[in-house]
């Protein structure tokens, strides 16, 4: 109401690009059929591609409107209730889904800041670091889980984060044709720190917060953060209507 412009970036926005934008957002839900699907692998679980789709579908649905990022224990009950899931092996690989989150989430934030190859060396050297500590120390103290879907989950969820990178690139140019690609990365990975201490619906409030005070990273003004998260919002609760 007091800030009239964000109305006008909003009005600015082309149909088709939020066309496509609906269409990536379908393109993440299938990266969390695939990072389910390796979670469960990890958990030496295996169930039929359509429940998992489902459940995807459902758990989403419940993280987006629950308290907490609650999808995950909707998984949990559902799994136990059904297949007597080992409820200690799957906390663990949720563990390792959100460790990867954090870290390429973590890395999108400082890659926008010292580039690219910034984000291609880390990777590089944790797969490094993996396979000469990790699979001495840290794969036998997790006998509860199938560690071939370790990669399976890294990849997985590395797709998740760039969708989301492209994504928020698009939105952000949509409302403002100046943004870079290095602003956008560094945008992406605030947005999805914050998630890790979301106790609204969809991080209502606490996103935009981490925007706000990330913003002398990025140099992406207020009002553009402000209509580039009603765009996205909006287009999400689209999302979550159709599933």
């Amino acid at each position: 109401k007091t800030h009239p412009e964000v109305g006008k970036l909003l009005r600015d926005v082309p149909l088709t690009t939020l066309g496509i934008l609906l269409l990536l957002y379908i393109a993440t839900v299938g990266a969390l059929v695939l990072i389910f699907t390796a979670t469960l692998r990890l958990c030496k679980l295996k169930i039929e591609a359509g429940e998992v789709s489902l459940l995807t579908a459902y758990s989403s649905v419940i993280n987006f409107f629950g308290p907490l990022q609650s999808g995950p224990a909707f998984r949990a009950v559902w799994l136990y209730q059904k297949y007597k899931l080992n409820l200690k092996a799957y906390a663990m690989a949720t563990f390792v889904y959100y460790l990867f989150f954090g870290f390429f989430s973590g890395l999108f934030l400082i890659s926008g800041l010292f580039g690219w190859w910034t984000l291609l060396l880390s990777i590089i050297g944790a797969s490094c670091i993996y396979f000469a500590v990790g699979t001495r120390w840290i794969a036998p103290r997790l006998k509860n889980l199938d560690m071939r879907g370790w990669y399976y989950l890294a990849i997985a969820t590395l797709i998740q984060v760039s969708l989301m990178a492209v994504i928020y690139t698009i939105e952000l140019k949509a409302v403002d044709p100046n943004i870079n690609v290095g602003q956008a990365i560094i945008y992406t990975g605030a947005a999805n720190l914050a998630l890790f201490v979301s106790l609204t619906p969809g991080a209502i409030g606490f996103r935009e917060a981490f925007l706000l005070f990330s913003q002398q990273l990025h140099h992406i003004s207020p009002s553009v953060i402000v209509a580039t998260n009603i765009l996205d919002r909006t287009l999400y609760i689209t999302l979550m209507l159709l599933l």
